[in-house]
């Protein structure tokens, strides 16, 4: 073997792979020999990591006291960490060490993600292995070989990504000790107060949990009100629309006689047009998909969950053929943009894309909508490569995201789309006022390239002049119910974990927040709420996200600790990246950390016995260690002599196994959650309070339900009757 050799590390198999196919090659285990080119005279090694070969170790390395989890060995503070080896992947790790020690070598290049977790990955190998030769950095976009090759020659130097590599690491050893200690702390707590289960607690995954659970309480504590609204049909010279009644810019009524008695008024009226407004309203092309942007798009348009979203993404990659995935720019440098119309001539080339060219505009060099290099940081927004596939070649899914990626360039090259907004107020008898609302497209513009996908609610109006007359043909009253918020889609989520500056009143607090990474990087946020899934703290059905029983006690036992707030996060999230940028120093970031953990040990200790949580989020507490919790006894079964339990959807007789026993109630009844409170009432008293909000076709009431012994089933009990 000659001398002035040269090691590559990647990230991962597949990358290696793709970073030495631009070279004559030879594979082996473990490792891929270059041979002498242009870029490496005298031939290179490529290897790889798979992902983290290294972690942290646990906490009984540093003590044999830590191993058991108990109040009294809290906190755990090494005094200094340690990495060690990921015991499924020592394999991997021996090769790597081998080739380090191969007495050739002149020279590592590190070769992971150009992001801080790939710069944490390599680094820990090369610590661990002790090696002490010089190190460059790769730091590419895209995994074209044009970039490849560039990128080679190019290389940086160690130290201009050191920085980067100190906020990685001290970010991973933060949120260690706060995930060490403060899990052990309420999952200890909690189990004194009766909860056997482990909760996890984590510096950016408990801060998205007290989102969630935040609007999961205001579902619960909203009270649903009815109102009424009046709608009238309108001919007028022949011209048919539809409008509604509104005094001072209210529609809505709130008692039925009323909105009857105004209908009543306008049936078969004269109606005059008194006022038409028209604004127009001018909309930009979409600007270019960061990750965030991307995933919150795919969970909208196809119920993509955000990880499902990284990972096609990450293939699509790995293929060359759309720049890095966990970009958080949505703006392009000068170089990518001179770039565009190479790219864009090879998508003209596809069937799927003709109809869109020529391009309104054929460059974007002098638009800082999209070409920015100050707004650019580690990585420009996620576009297309010059690396054009054949669309039949990709599966669906990559399909999908490539078509949507393609489609964001594209359409950044045509004009703004236009729209003109029509509100006509239309009186009826001189007295009864309606508003009647439409649109119009005026230019198309970017739209030709993406339609709107929201379904348009606001209907075209016929052309109107004021002072034109016609009559009401038909009036009705509409009853309605005021709606409680929505759950948050996992799309959503994505967004909310980004912007958390919403959730957050300080206005200095919220523009840190929009300029760094709100909760976790757009590397983590789909993990996240994939780890809060399988912690069994949310469900995700049809795509909304709902908090669990375990969810809720775990929040209400936070509290107001910084723990449970995005605020922390930010002032965190600043700190770590005034460490990359080097103006702020690990050791203090950590002080910091540990100093927030004694006054959690400390708080948390002194008021847990003051914790109060919600019957019902007792009762409906799952233990981890029995899949079967013994489910609570809410009554005396009416068929027989077994108890009645809920059973998960709907409350049904625990003899059910014995003797088949069908009595059941529903968990819904007429659109109205049946709480086990009112179950429990009803079998008690066989009648219950009364209950608002049932909701039968258009019609919203009230009612008791009652036991009738007679026909053996549950009825409604009207107040009135």
């Amino acid at each position: 073997m000659s001398k002035t050799m040269k090691l590559i590390i990647a990230e991962k198999p597949d990358q290696g792979v793709t970073l030495a196919s631009i070279f004559k090659m030879k594979k082996h285990q473990g490792y891929i020999e270059i041979f002498p080119n242009e870029v490496f005279p005298k031939g290179a090694y490529v290897t790889w990591a798979v992902g983290h070969l290294c972690q942290l170790s646990a906490p009984e390395k540093y003590d044999s006291q830590w191993k058991k989890w108990s109040l009294s060995t809290l906190p755990i503070i090494p005094s200094q960490f340690e990495y060690e080896v990921t015991r499924d992947k020592a394999k991997q790790f021996n090769v790597i060490k081998k080739l380090l020690a191969n007495p050739s070598l002149t020279e590592v290049i590190h070769a992971g993600d150009a992001g801080r977790e790939g710069e944490l990955i390599i680094r820990n190998i090369l610590r661990l292995t002790k090696s002490g030769l010089p190190m460059k950095r790769l730091w590419i976009s895209s995994l074209t070989p044009k970039a490849i090759k560039e990128g080679f020659l190019s290389l940086l130097n160690e130290s201009d990504t050191r920085n980067l590599y100190y906020e990685a690491y001290t970010r991973a050893c933060a949120d260690w000790v706060v995930g060490m200690n403060a899990s052990r702390l309420y999952t200890l707590l909690l189990q004194q107060q009766g909860f056997s289960d482990v909760f996890s607690v984590g510096r950016v995954q408990t801060p998205t949990l007290a989102l969630i659970v935040k609007r999961e309480l205001e579902i619960q504590g909203f009270v649903s009100e009815p109102f009424w609204e009046v709608q009238a049909k309108f001919s007028i010279d022949g011209k048919k629309y539809v409008g509604k009644w509104e005094k001072d810019g209210e529609s809505r009524i709130k008692t039925k006689e009323l909105a009857e008695k105004i209908a009543a008024f306008c049936e078969k009226k004269a109606a005059e047009v008194v006022d038409v407004q028209a604004e127009k309203k001018e909309f930009h092309p979409p600007m270019f998909y960061n990750l965030s942007a991307l995933q919150a798009e795919t969970n909208r348009r196809f119920k993509f969950p955000p990880k499902k979203t990284l990972d096609v993404l990450q293939k699509l990659y790995q293929k060359g053929i759309v720049s890095y995935p966990r970009s958080d720019s949505r703006h392009v440098t000068k170089g990518e943009g001179e770039m565009f119309p190479v790219i864009l001539n090879k998508i003209a080339g596809l069937d799927e894309y003709k109809a869109f060219f020529p391009l309104p505009n054929s460059s974007l060099l002098n638009n800082k909508r999209y070409v920015d290099d100050k707004k650019v940081s580690d990585h420009y927004a996620i576009i297309p490569t010059e690396q054009v596939p054949n669309p039949n070649k990709l599966s669906p899914d990559e399909y999908i995201l490539y078509d949507l990626i393609v489609k964001s360039l594209i359409a950044a090259h045509y004009e703004k789309a236009v729209t003109e907004y029509t509100s006509v107020i239309t009186l009826v008898d001189g007295r009864a006022s309606f508003q009647s609302k439409g649109k119009v497209q005026l230019e198309e513009g970017w739209r030709k390239v993406i339609p709107p996908f929201d379904k348009d609610k606001e209907p075209t109006l016929p052309s109107l002049q004021v002072g034109e007359k016609g009559t009401v043909q038909k009036s009705e009253v509409k009853e309605s119910k005021t709606q409680p918020p929505k759950r948050y889609t996992e799309g959503q989520l994505i967004t909310l974990m980004k912007t958390a500056g919403k959730h957050i009143e300080d206005k200095e607090l919220e523009k840190v927040l929009m300029s760094t990474e709100g909760l976790g990087t757009e590397a983590t946020r789909a993990g996240i709420i994939t780890m809060l899934s399988d912690r069994k703290y949310i469900d995700i059905k049809k795509n909304l996200v709902y908090a669990t029983p375990k969810a809720k006690i775990l929040i209400c036992a936070i509290g107001s600790e910084i723990l449970a707030s995005p605020e922390m996060t930010a002032k965190w999230e600043q700190r770590l990246k005034d460490i990359s940028e080097g103006t702020a120093s690990p050791k203090q970031f950590m002080e910091q950390t540990n100093k927030m953990v004694f006054h959690l040990i400390d708080v948390s200790v002194k008021n847990a016995g003051e914790w109060i949580f919600e019957e019902e989020d007792k009762n409906n507490f799952i233990p981890a260690k029995s899949k079967f919790r013994r489910p609570t006894q809410l009554g005396q079964c009416k068929y027989c002599d077994g108890q009645v339990v809920d059973k998960g959807n709907f409350y049904g007789c625990s003899n059910y196994s014995k003797n088949k026993c069908n009595f059941n109630i529903s968990k819904k009844i007429l659109g109205h959650a049946i709480t086990q409170k009112v179950v429990k009432q009803l079998l008690k008293d066989n009648i219950t309070d009364i209950i608002e909000g049932f909701s039968n076709k258009d019609k919203t009431f009230s009612a008791k339900l009652s036991w009738d012994e007679q026909e053996r089933k549950i009825k409604f009990v009207f107040p009135h009757s």
